[in-house]
């Protein structure tokens, strides 16, 4: 039986000029594990799903997107010259799409930025529905949480309710979803629960002021701690 190998594209040192995902056909050269190389089948397969009118166009207008977000792209040579913040970038998708009703999924820690993103959305000519994370106030002890584990030991607490979230945007009808700093988890059980896409505009890091990547890029020197098992 052949050995399956995963996906390790993370882990490719194969120079940006000679990978087998940037070149015509997939001719180039990969790493042991290269989906690219090793995943033709699979890769045909979902190629018809590219092919459905509805998620042809959501890729198309993506991409469409995608590029508009540099400038001077007919120079040369070209270097990357990006002009679009990501709130910029969600308005023009959504209106490419022909969305006019949106979704703010938002957590009770950003509900100033909330308000800001708010105004800009509606400034843009949008119906926004905005639903807070401690929406229907369900106490965190009905999905088994101890009074120990809460953050304000000896108080009430509602749980954050992603579920409700997504349902209220799903009843409102909203076409495209704006997910605003939710918790790790709790944005998964949103992205999973709600019928219209989903983007994120911004995620939640406690520590480094909502700039995940800070720790990350700190990695090998103050973060070196996030490199050895259990921190």
């Amino acid at each position: 039986m052949k050995e399956k190998t995963n996906a390790r594209c993370a882990q490719c040192t194969v120079p940006r000029n000679e990978k087998s995902c940037l070149n015509p056909q997939g001719k180039g050269k990969g790493v042991r594990g290269c989906p690219t190389l090793n995943k033709r089948a699979l890769a045909a397969e979902v190629r018809t799903e590219y092919a459905k009118e509805d998620i042809r166009e959501f890729a198309r207008q993506a991409s469409i997107q995608e590029g508009e977000c540099y400038a001077y792209r007919d120079q040369k040579p070209f270097r990357l010259h990006p002009t679009k913040p990501r709130i910029q970038e969600i308005c023009e998708f959504a209106h490419k799409m022909g969305y006019t009703r949106l979704g703010l999924a938002y957590c009770i820690g950003m509900t100033t930025e909330a308000g800001l993103v708010l105004q800009i959305l509606e400034a843009q000519g949008f119906d926004v529905v905005s639903v807070m994370c401690k929406v229907g106030s369900v106490p965190k002890e009905e999905i088994g949480i101890r009074e120990t584990e809460k953050i304000r030991i000896g108080n009430y607490e509602a749980m954050c309710n992603p579920i409700l979230q997504a349902r209220i945007m799903n009843d409102a009808g909203t076409q495209f979803n704006i997910a605003l700093g939710l918790c790790v988890g709790h944005d998964s059980l949103f992205f999973r629960y709600a019928d219209a896409p989903t983007t994120v505009l911004a995620v939640k890091d406690r520590v480094s002021g909502h700039n995940p990547l800070g720790p990350v890029y700190t990695s090998g020197s103050y973060y070196s701690r996030l490199r050895q098992k259990g921190f």
